[in-house]
């Protein structure tokens, strides 16, 4: 039988790779710091991973990433059953639906503190009033159940002030990642070469990567005509992509556009799990998106030296400083991008610049350790105003 070593934290998202992704780092240190710490989403092949890292796993039936109100409906009451029986100290959920869901089942369920990490409020300036209105009506109401919000994206912070979210609850978590894998200095000889190689790509071509789920809103679409456009004006740069489908999303991208992306000589790698070392055979970094709370691969690829080109988006304007360590472009569009994409090809020592100023960035900017440390700070602190079983050592 597992041992219970301290205060039970009970980590619910919608899938399963969310949590080895996102969150395994800080759920491995928070089991580290003496909680015990159980896991719940829908079932998948990261689950594996989890339960190697003594982590247990509790399968959630009904969570789905598509938009399915009935399946909905039976989360809450399957979360709700989830809570009762576990009885944790502290629920911390993630991601949209188990944060609107969640949030109302723990506290019905009488979970002693209610957590909830706002990934990146999933409406934001971009999109139309209606659906903000909806998102942010969601928010409020589940944030009544909740002890603690910790914000990822300072601009989220801001928003949520303005919709008058309790001072009380709202703390600036912000993002990283492991700035120890994610070190240039730590790739292996001749990665860089080897890799190059088997994609066909000469050592003298520049090659621009995106690491991203194959849908549309990371902007793919538009980075595929840009990048045609781009080798009409050099015929030596090269896209790899690097990413699962995902066909739980309606905006998956249609077999027939990723054909003719691999007809113009675009690379698809597929899911991979040493992007450390793909990094290391980029010279620019691209992410186009339509919407981002504040991503991950883009900081990992900063902290690995690249420059970086992506659209003026929240999420993408806390990794990229224009003309510092990359380039913003205007959303949506591929004119701008092929621009963007054409001029740093044919430049370098502006590339090498940019790529100093990323790797500073990431070193003062994205250390995940930090957010561990904010994380295990709101524990103790709802712990110890809760009255819960359990102390933290």
């Amino acid at each position: 039988m597992r041992a219970v070593t301290g205060p039970k934290v009970l980590h619910v998202c919608t899938v399963d790779v969310s949590l080895t992704l996102l969150l395994g780092p800080q759920l491995r240190a928070v089991a580290e710091a003496g909680y015990d710490v159980i896991t719940a989403s829908a079932d998948g092949d990261a689950v594996a991973e989890l339960r190697s890292w003594g982590l247990p796993h509790r399968r959630l039936e009904h969570a789905t990433r598509a938009f399915r109100p009935d399946e909905d409906l039976r989360l809450a009451r399957e979360l709700y059953r989830l809570f009762r029986s576990e009885q944790p100290d502290i629920v911390h959920t993630h991601t949209p639906k188990p944060g609107w869901f969640g949030r109302p089942a723990a506290r019905l369920a009488r979970v002693p503190a209610v957590v909830n990490t706002v990934h990146g409020l999933w409406a934001s300036g971009e999109d139309s009033v209606l659906k903000r209105t909806l998102v942010y009506g969601l928010e409020r109401a589940a944030d009544a159940c909740s002890d603690a919000e910790l914000v990822q994206n300072p601009e989220d912070l801001a928003t949520m002030g303005r919709l008058r979210f309790p001072d009380r609850k709202l703390h600036l978590l912000g993002n990283g990642v492991d700035l120890v894998r994610f070190d240039p200095g730590r790739v292996g000889p001749g990665a860089r070469a080897r890799l190059r190689q088997s994609w066909g790509v000469g050592p003298d071509d520049v090659v621009f990567g995106i690491v991203a789920r194959l849908v549309a809103e990371k902007g793919y679409l538009e980075l595929f005509d840009a990048m045609e456009a781009a080798r009409r004006q050099r015929g030596d740069v090269t896209l790899v992509v690097v990413g699962p489908h995902d066909d739980d999303k309606k905006d998956s991208l249609p077999a027939g556009a990723i054909t003719r992306a691999e007809a113009a000589g675009v690379r698809f790698l597929g899911l991979r799990h040493d992007v450390e070392d793909l990094y290391s055979a980029f010279d620019a970094f691209v992410l186009p998106s339509w919407r981002e709370g504040f991503p991950r691969a883009a900081m990992e690829a900063a902290a690995m030296g690249l420059p970086i080109i992506a659209t003026d988006v929240r999420g993408c304007r806390q990794v990229c400083d224009p003309g510092g360590n990359g380039v913003l472009v205007p959303l949506r569009s591929p004119a701008a991008l092929a621009d963007a994409i054409a001029a740093l090809a044919e430049d370098p020592a502006r590339r090498a610049r940019m790529g100093l100023a990323s790797r500073a960035k990431a070193l003062s900017e994205f250390d995940d350790r930090r957010c561990v440390e904010v994380t295990l700070e709101v524990y103790r602190w709802l712990l110890d105003r809760s009255n819960a079983r359990w102390r933290p050592a």
